[in-house]
C-alpha cells in the first residue's frame, strides 16, 4: 500500500501574494511559455536544418520531442509525488537545457535529434508546475496562479514568430537552440531562488517494469500515428508499431491490476472526473493542436492561387493574426481564475462553456476563413475557449485527486491528451488527402500540398464535433466532484497529517 507524508489538505499557508510567490509563478510561466513557443519556433528551423544535414528526416525534430514527453511524463509525475515535485521540475529543466546545447552544438543530424529528446523532458513541466503551484501557493490564490500558468502561455508567443525569423535570418537555425538553453537556465535558477519545496510525499515503490511497458507501448502507438500517413496504414512497419503499441498498453494494464504499487493506480484513473476530465481536455488539446496546424496554412497561402483562401503573408505576417488568439487565451485564463477563486464558479462549468464556445469558433472559421478582419476575430473566439478550457483543466484535477496523486495523475492525462490530440490531427489530413486536395501543379507550389476550400471547411467542421465531444464530457462531470482517497499510515483519515522520520 502506498503511504503518505502531508501537512494536511490545506494548499500552502493562509496568507496571500508576496514578492517571492509573484516571482515563483512568473518564472514557472515563463518556462511553460518557452515550451510553447518551442514548437512553432523549431517548426519555423526545418527547412534550413533539412538543408545543412541533407536530410529529408525534419520532421523528427518534432516528433523526438513530442515520443520522449508522452514517454517519460507518467515517470516523472511517480517520481515528483514520491520525492518532490520541486526536485523533479528542476531536473527536468536541467535535462531540457542540456539537450538544447547539445541540438546548439550538434555536428550531425543524429546528434541534434538526440538533444531534441533530451529537450522533450520539459513536457512535464506543465502538470510539475501547476501540481507544485496546488501545494505550496496560499489556498486563495491557487486557482488564479494555475489559471496564468497554464493560459499565459500565450505572451511570449505573439513574438515568437517575429524572434525566431530573425534569428535562423541572423544568425543561422542554431541560435534556436542556443536562445532555448540560456532561457531554460535563466528561468530554473529563477524557481531554484523562488519556489519552495512541496512537503507533500507519497511513500511507494517505483513500478519500473510498468513503466517499460507504458512508455513503450505509448512511444509505439504515437509513432504509428505520426508516420502512418507518409509510410501507408498497411505498410508492415506501421502496423508492427501500431499492433505492438496496442499489445505493450495491453501487458500494462494487466501489470498495473496485480502490481501491489503500480506507476498509475488503475483505481484513480477510472473514476468519473478523472476520465472524462481526460476526455474534456484532450479534445481542448487537441482543437488548439488543430488550429495551430491548419491557421498557418490557411493564411499563409498565395492569395493569387484564387483557392478562396489566403492572404499570402510570411511567418512574421502570421503573428499579426495569431495575436487575437493570443490574447483572449490569456484573458479567458485571468477570468477562470478569478471566477473559480473568487465566486466559487465549478471548473466543469467553465470547462464545458469554453469548449462550447471553441466548437462555435471553428463553425465560424469553416463557414467565412477569406476575410482578414472577421478571421481574426473568430481566432479571438476560438482563444476564449480555449483559455477558458485550458485553465479549468488543473483546477478541476486539484479538486478531483488528493495532492500525494496530482503529479502522477496528471501526467497520465497529459499522455492521453498527446494521443488523442494525435489522433484529431492524424483523422483531419485523411480526410483531407483523400477527397480535398487542390489540382495545383507541384512546380506551382514548389512540393507542397494545397487543398481545396471545401477541404479547409471540413476540417474545421471536425474541429468543431471534437470541441462539441469534450464539452459533453465535461458536462458528464459530476456536480460535487468527490476526491478519491489515498491510503495513510493513520486511522483512514485521509486529511490526517502523517509525521515524516
Amino acid at each position: 500500500m502506498d503511504n503518505v507524508v502531508t501537512q494536511g489538505d490545506s494548499p500552502g499557508s493562509d496568507g496571500g501574494w508576496t514578492p517571492r510567490l509573484v516571482v515563483s509563478l512568473v518564472s514557472m510561466m515563463l518556462l511553460l511559455e518557452i515550451l510553447a513557443v518551442s514548437y512553432a519556433m523549431v517548426s519555423m528551423a526545418i527547412p534550413s536544418i533539412s538543408a545543412h544535414f541533407r536530410t529529408a528526416q525534419g520532421a523528427w525534430l518534432i516528433t523526438a520531442f513530442l515520443l520522449v514527453g508522452a514517454i517519460t511524463g507518467p515517470v516523472l509525475g511517480k517520481l515528483a509525488d514520491v520525492y518532490g515535485k520541486r526536485k523533479v521540475l528542476l531536473g527536468s529543466v536541467a535535462v531540457s537545457a542540456v539537450g538544447s546545447l547539445i541540438s546548439a552544438l550538434a555536428p550531425s543530424f543524429g546528434v541534434l535529434i538526440f538533444g531534441r529528446c533530451l529537450t522533450g523532458f520539459l513536457a512535464s513541466a506543465v502538470f510539475l508546475s501547476y501540481s507544485l503551484i496546488r501545494d505550496i501557493f496560499p489556498g486563495k490564490t491557487v486557482a488564479l496562479a494555475v489559471s496564468l500558468c497554464t493560459t499565459g502561455m500565450g505572451l511570449i508567443a505573439i513574438a515568437a514568430p517575429f524572434l525566431g525569423g530573425w534569428l535562423i535570418d541572423s544568425f543561422g537555425f542554431r541560435s534556436l537552440f542556443w536562445f532555448f538553453a540560456v532561457a531554460l537556465v535563466v528561468f530554473g535558477v529563477l524557481i531554484l531562488l523562488s519556489t519552495p519545496e512541496s512537503v507533500v510525499r507519497l511513500r511507494s515503490r517505483i513500478d519500473w517494469a510498468g513503466a517499460i511497458l507504458l512508455g513503450a507501448g505509448i512511444a509505439a502507438v504515437l509513432v504509428a500515428i505520426s508516420f502512418g500517413p507518409s509510410w501507408g496504414w498497411a505498410n508492415g512497419s506501421t502496423l508492427a508499431y501500431l499492433i505492438g503499441g496496442v499489445v505493450l498498453l495491453g501487458c500494462w494494464l494487466v501489470s498495473a491490476m496485480k502490481v501491489a504499487e503500480p506507476l498509475i493506480d488503475l483505481h484513480v484513473l477510472r473514476r468519473r472526473p478523472v476520465f472524462l476530465t481526460a476526455i474534456a481536455s484532450s479534445f481542448c488539446y487537441g482543437g488548439s493542436a488543430l488550429l495551430t496546424v491548419l491557421l498557418p496554412m490557411v493564411i499563409m497561402t498565395p492569395a493569387a492561387l484564387h483557392l478562396g483562401y489566403g492572404f499570402g503573408v510570411d511567418a512574421k505576417g502570421f503573428a499579426l493574426y495569431q495575436t487575437p488568439n493570443s490574447i483572449t487565451v490569456i484573458l479567458a485564463g485571468m477570468l477562470t481564475g478569478m471566477l473559480i477563486g473568487r465566486r466559487n464558479i465549478r471548473p466543469r462549468v467553465l470547462m464545458a462553456v469554453g469548449l462550447f464556445i471553441l466548437a462555435v469558433g471553428f463553425a465560424l472559421i469553416a463557414v467565412q476563413h477569406d476575410s482578414k478582419v472577421l478571421l481574426m476575430v473568430f481566432m479571438g473566439v476560438a482563444g476564449i475557449g480555449i483559455g477558458l478550457g485550458y485553465s479549468s483543466i488543473p483546477n478541476i484535477l486539484i479538486e478531483a485527486v488528493p495532492p500525494q496523486l496530482q503529479a502522477t495523475t496528471s501526467s497520465v492525462v497529459n499522455a492521453i491528451q498527446s494521443i488523442i490530440s494525435s489522433v484529431v490531427t492524424l483523422l483531419v489530413f485523411t480526410v483531407l488527402n483523400n477527397s480535398y486536395r487542390a489540382p495545383i501543379p507541384a512546380e506551382v507550389t514548389h512540393g507542397a500540398t494545397l487543398y481545396t476550400d471545401a477541404g479547409y471547411r471540413v476540417a474545421f467542421l471536425i474541429g468543431t464535433v471534437g470541441a462539441v465531444i469534450g464539452a459533453l464530457a465535461a458536462l458528464g462531470l459530476p456536480r460535487r466532484i468527490e476526491r478519491v482517497g489515498v491510503p495513510t499510515d493513520t486511522s483512514g483519515d485521509e486529511d490526517a497529517p502523517v509525521l515524516a522520520h
